[in-house]
């Protein structure tokens, strides 16, 4: 497993007297890709637009560990507007990718010190909105990749189950034919 390390600058900021520290959240629900920040108002990183959740945003620990082991993430926002409560609840959003960077910025809050650092990379999982009447809050829980790991594949060695997968394949289309074939390995017999 190759160890993560923040770049100089970004290791240099943290040993400053005072420290900015900003979560940064992307968020790909197939059509469209949303993406805050811990801050106020907007901020411009990578040619894209982040949208500051400020004080209604909040994300969980990220565990990192020595052992190969899936860990997860969550995400939570509230006083959200009604359209994003309905992209939310109707988006299929399992499997969709899910970042959070961890970056600096400068004593004014308007211009990041350097690229921010990938501190998760996962895939959402689940959505739940909790509907208080006057507010909601939605919390979006991602997991890391790793998970695949531990998932059942159900796959088979069909020909049909090829074609679903690479259609016009044609490496096992004659596995039907072999099941009960009789082989003869070696000379044939007399």
């Amino acid at each position: 497993m190759s160890e993560k390390r923040l770049d100089e600058t970004l290791s240099a900021e943290t040993e400053k007297q005072v420290v900015r520290p900003i979560i940064l959240a992307e968020f790909d629900f197939g059509e469209t890709i949303d993406r805050a920040w811990s801050g106020i108002g907007q901020l411009s990183w990578d040619s894209k637009i982040w949208y500051g959740a400020g004080n209604l945003g909040k994300v969980s620990t990220v565990e990192e560990t020595t052992e190969l082991k899936a860990t997860g993430a969550s995400f939570q926002l509230s006083g959200i507007p009604a359209d994003l409560i309905t992209k939310v609840s109707t988006a299929k959003i399992q499997g969709y990718k899910a970042r959070m960077y961890l970056g600096f910025i400068n004593e004014d809050f308007t211009t990041l010190i350097a690229d921010p650092f990938l501190i998760f990379d996962g895939r959402m999982d689940t959505a739940e909105i909790a509907d208080g009447g006057d507010t909601a809050t939605i919390t979006l829980t991602a997991e890391s990749r790793l998970r695949d790991l531990e998932r059942v594949r159900t796959r088979r060695y069909t020909d049909a189950d090829q074609q679903s997968r690479f259609p016009g394949d044609k490496g096992l289309e004659y596995v039907p034919s072999l099941q009960d074939k009789q082989i003869v390995w070696g000379r044939a017999p007399e």
